[in-house]
């Protein structure tokens, strides 16, 4: 996708259109509704074909993007009036409750790991640091887009604090939102990207929209922006940021909470 496009409604990314016609070479595909984004039943060969894909557009665009480009900034002008919030729109646990009622004073972001100097930060601390505003826009995997402004801390400026160890390969982000109700807590949203795109300018810990603090249903207090990539990304309700040299031992395994039902690690657009 070029980044520099003009937005057009309905408009298919790349992903969209890879993905149905990969779909449509194998049989006992299907798709299904939950939490706002649909999933692909899963089929081996559906999947090992997606990924063959994935590896291929993985590889393209960091060839392309080992720079660090900026995804296309917008205007004032250019606010979304309808900005819909992806995958859940509150958490439905305690502990969120306490803090919202708080106003999220008891809040605080866990970053540890392969780090030097693990931290606990309130959001007061995190608004200290030093702040990026930018405008723009979100591309759901369902096929809409919306463009909204976002205030937060890059992401880079928080992981410097707390220093990365060597080994460091990955940023793995921990949520507050449970998708799905299981014993174990393995619904508990969690997303990661490595450390290209973790210190790319735009990747931000938005605490900020639209000139507003961020709402509850889209992430309150504090949630991803990484522009290059598509919505199932942009974790929201972050609570712990941990540095990994792998991801394979959490969840499923296949380094996020969608990426364990089928989609794609890689959501480049």
């Amino acid at each position: 996708m070029n980044p520099n496009a003009p937005f057009r409604k309905g408009a298919t990314t790349p992903f969209q259109a890879r993905r149905r016609w990969l779909t449509a070479l194998a049989a006992g595909a299907g798709a299904a509704a939950l939490a706002g984004c649909d999933r692909l039943v899963h089929d081996e060969r559906v999947d090992a074909t997606l990924r063959s894909a994935e590896k291929l557009t993985f590889a393209s665009q960091r060839l392309l993007l080992a720079q660090q480009p900026l995804a296309r900034e917008y205007g004032e002008r250019d606010l979304s009036p309808v900005f819909r919030s992806n995958g859940s729109s509150r958490p439905e646990t305690a502990e969120y409750d306490a803090l919202l009622r708080s106003n999220f004073a008891d809040y605080r972001l866990r970053v540890d790991g392969l780090v030097e100097r693990p931290q606990s930060l309130s959001l007061a601390a995190l608004k200290a640091l030093r702040t990026r505003v930018q405008i723009t826009r979100h591309d759901c995997v369902e096929g809409w887009s919306a463009i909204g402004k976002w205030q937060g801390v890059p992401l880079a400026q928080v992981l410097d604090l707390a220093g990365l160890r060597p080994g460091a390969r990955y940023v793995i982000f921990h949520c507050a939102d449970e998708l799905v109700k299981t014993a174990d807590g393995s619904g508990r949203y969690y997303e990661s990207i490595d450390l290209l795109d973790a210190y790319h300018p735009q990747t931000l810990l938005a605490y900020g929209m639209n000139g507003k603090d961020l709402p509850v249903a889209h992430g309150a207090p504090l949630r991803l922006r990484i522009e290059r990539q598509l919505g199932y990304k942009q974790a929201k309700y972050v609570t712990r940021i941990e540095v990994a040299d792998a991801f394979a031992q959490l969840g499923g395994g296949k380094g996020g909470f969608w990426e364990d039902r089928g989609y794609e690690w890689y959501a480049g657009i």
